[in-house]
């Protein structure tokens, strides 16, 4: 239970720290931060392979995904480009952030594909609604935002939970072959 606590201690820290410096224009002190939070979380993972595989493919699910949003006119980031039209760095390492939960403190999205859908549907919207009152992100059309991200999250969010069972099962077989 303590190491629930402190991921999610740590991911709200470092959530904190990367949508605050990103409204501020500086948004490598947030990723920093986040360095710092996927630090931690890897020197207390069972299997820093599984894990790390799974941060990496959250990040390219990330980029894809805020890509899309931001190619549609339905979000605007005015910090951390790296390629012009696309989704700012900073936003893609809060995806890796994001995967640092869901074999700790948000393991409970496990329950069944339902539960981890509503959470996306819900939460990804709250967490954008959230970023744009900083000012890290502007909702270009806010109702058609928002919905649009609600959707996308009920979809991604059940998928990378898979990804993340899927990764720590085939960890858990080699353990026993081994």
């Amino acid at each position: 239970m303590k190491h629930v606590i402190v991921n999610l201690a740590v991911f709200k820290a470092a959530w904190t720290a990367i949508v605050i410096s990103a409204a501020a224009g500086a948004p490598v002190i947030g990723v920093i931060a986040v360095a710092i939070a996927v630090g931690i979380h890897l020197r207390f993972c069972d299997n820093v392979e599984s894990e790390i595989r799974l941060l990496l493919i959250a990040a390219a699910m990330g980029f894809a995904w805020e890509s899309v949003l931001v190619l549609s006119g339905l979000l605007e980031y005015s910090s951390g480009h790296l390629v012009p039209g696309m989704a700012p760095y900073w936003i893609v390492v809060m995806w890796v952030l994001f995967a640092t939960t869901l074999n700790v403190g948000m393991r409970w999205l496990r329950r069944n594909t339902a539960t981890a859908a509503i959470a996306g549907a819900v939460g990804g919207p709250l967490a954008f609604f959230a970023g744009a009152s900083l000012g890290a992100v502007e909702l270009l059309s806010p109702a058609i935002s928002l919905i649009s991200i609600g959707i996308g999250w009920a979809v991604l969010l059940p998928l990378l939970v898979q990804i993340a069972i899927r990764l720590d099962r085939g960890h858990r077989l080699v353990e026993q072959v081994a």
